[in-house]
């Protein structure tokens, strides 16, 4: 789409944020709907600032990244319910000037694994107390799954688990416990732990489906290990792909690409489909 006087802006804000595939995949969404609008990657440092230049610019919606979920939050002039339970946001939707916060993460993941299995009355086990399993524990206990969190650490991890009202595990222990779903929240998987797995791979037997949050590689150690096992697996790209089409559908009120979408991040890896 050409740029002119008339083109909408958005983004996403974080740091670093050079190495984000959201420019790639909501351009793509764009451009194939006819849409006059560009999405763009800030480097932002000073949260306050940022967020006056949004308003100042007129800037329609953003993408919010790692370290920023938290900080916007004192700067918005609205925050969705769901959002302020899981205390981060990683969107705003911006109109004349006042900037309303979303939380799309669990969207993202409850979209993902609803996709292999029905969520309501389902067991998870989710690995991880950071603010991605925050946002993921929020949104299946939102969608009537039973959770249980296992962490490395106790405090992050009890923490979570009461703020949830669900059980805690160590980390070590996870491989006992048996449940519909097990959910990777950890960076275990990504470099520079490839050939790593956050849990025993003979415990990947407990389970009917396997989720990583991991996208690089696209396929890691803990689904290859799933695959093995007879479960389905869910890849990172999934949670990544369904964050962005539900901040697409928000900022444009329209139906997103998803197949599209989905092709423009595995570009963006150097895949040319999920088999590569």
């Amino acid at each position: 789409m050409p740029i002119d006087g008339a083109t909408e802006l958005y983004g996403i804000m974080g740091n670093p944020v050079r190495h984000s595939l959201s420019p790639a995949m909501h351009n793509a969404a764009f451009a194939a709907l006819g849409l006059n609008k560009v999405y763009v990657a800030f480097r932002v440092e000073q949260v306050a600032e940022a967020m006056a230049g949004l308003r100042a610019l007129g800037v329609r919606g953003l993408s919010v990244t790692i370290p920023h979920k938290q900080a916007v939050i004192a700067h918005l002039d609205s925050i969705d319910p769901v959002a302020k339970k899981i205390g981060a946001v990683n969107t705003l939707l911006i109109d004349n000037g006042r900037i309303h916060g979303l939380n799309t993460d669990w969207l993202g993941a409850n979209r993902a694994l609803s996709a292999k299995m029905e969520l309501a009355g389902s067991s998870v086990l989710l690995l991880g107390a950071g603010g991605s399993a925050r946002a993921i524990g929020f949104g299946l206990v939102e969608a009537g799954a039973s959770l249980t969190i296992a962490s490395r650490s106790p405090e992050k991890g009890q923490t979570l688990a009461q703020a949830l009202g669900c059980p805690w595990l160590p980390l070590a222990d996870a491989h006992r416990h048996r449940a519909d779903a097990l959910v990777n929240a950890t960076s275990v998987g990504m470099a520079p732990q490839e050939d790593a797995s956050p849990i025993a791979e003979e415990a990947l037997a407990n389970f009917q489906v396997v989720m990583d949050i991991v996208y690089a590689p696209l396929e890691t150690r803990l689904l290859k290990a799933g695959k093995q096992a007879g479960c389905r697996c869910v890849d990172g790209l999934a949670m990544l792909l369904y964050q962005g089409v539900a901040q697409f559908e928000t900022w444009t009120g329209a139906k997103a690409p998803v197949d599209l979408m989905r092709q423009s991040l595995l570009a963006s890896l150097g895949y040319t489909s999920t088999n590569d």
